[in-house]
């Protein structure tokens, strides 16, 4: 959690938005998750969200639940994505969050997850089918080994809610960009600004806006309002279409790169 701060601080200092994309470890196994998010760390990335595999991802589009299916026909497990993140974090100081679905960290149990995430370098959970009213115990036993529960909302949320939501999160507050499953989209909403400064006038939480960001364009506008930008079908969309591991490691790589140039103060 503390790296998270550390982070969304030091950008504000420098008028700088942050790039968090997104990687579904595992796909197409965790060798390669493993050079990824070394490979984005080292193309700018100011942090990296790691995408736990589930048989059934309500909130994800068509991109994602293929590599959730490739991820698990490699066995991937959460107990193995654990173990990558402490590979990794021996190497890189970015944060480091894991996105999934309630079902794979109950089963470990809640207790026994939020400690082992805190061994291992975990910075942050995002559990889109979580909510909090349902998810005080287990967002309370992360926040005591010092990982944030990560919570989201919506242009769907109520004002008394977004208030809640604003006060409980820890190291950002992931703004949906739009209703509706993951993927990327051709253009930005409309009424995204407004939303995120809806944030701003009840919470100075940092903000990171993801769900359908899919171009350095895009980002570029959302970042001149929000603190962060969140990535993913676009990148896996992008590895999809190349032929080989190197090829796939490279497009995604450039792109990220060119994520990040979008990203930082001309």
């Amino acid at each position: 959690m503390g790296r998270l701060q550390d982070r969304f601080r030091e950008l504000r200092g420098r008028g700088e938005c942050a790039l968090l994309p997104f990687v579904t470890a595992g796909d197409p196994d965790l060798e390669f998750t493993e050079a990824l998010v070394l490979a984005f760390a080292a193309a700018g990335a100011d942090g990296l969200e790691i995408g736990v595999p589930f048989s059934d991802p309500i909130a994800d589009g068509p991109t994602i639940q293929r590599a959730s299916q490739r991820a698990l026909a490699s066995h991937t497990s959460l107990r193995r994505i654990l173990e990558l993140v402490k590979r990794v974090r021996a190497k890189v100081d970015v944060p480091l969050v894991l996105m999934g679905y309630a079902n794979p960290f109950f089963a470990m149990g809640e207790e026994r997850f939020a400690v082992a995430a805190a061994e291992v370098g975990v910075d942050g959970v995002i559990c889109p089918d979580l909510p909090p009213e349902e998810g005080e115990a287990f967002y309370g036993a992360l926040e005591a080994k010092g990982v944030g529960p990560i919570l989201l909302a919506a242009p769907t949320t109520r004002p008394e809610r977004l208030t809640r939501l604003a006060a409980r999160t820890r190291g950002f507050l992931y703004y949906v960009a739009l209703t509706g499953v993951t993927g990327a989209r051709a253009a930005v909403s409309a009424d995204l600004r407004a939303g995120v400064a809806r944030v701003r006038e009840i919470s100075d939480v940092p903000v990171c806006v993801g769900f359908g960001v899919s171009t350095p364009e895009q980002a570029r506008e959302i970042g001149g309002f929000a603190d962060g930008v969140v990535v993913a079908s676009a990148i896996i969309d992008r590895m999809e279409r190349a032929p080989t591991r190197e090829e796939k490691l490279d497009v995604a790589t450039r792109f990220v790169a060119e994520l990040k140039a979008a990203l930082r103060p001309a």
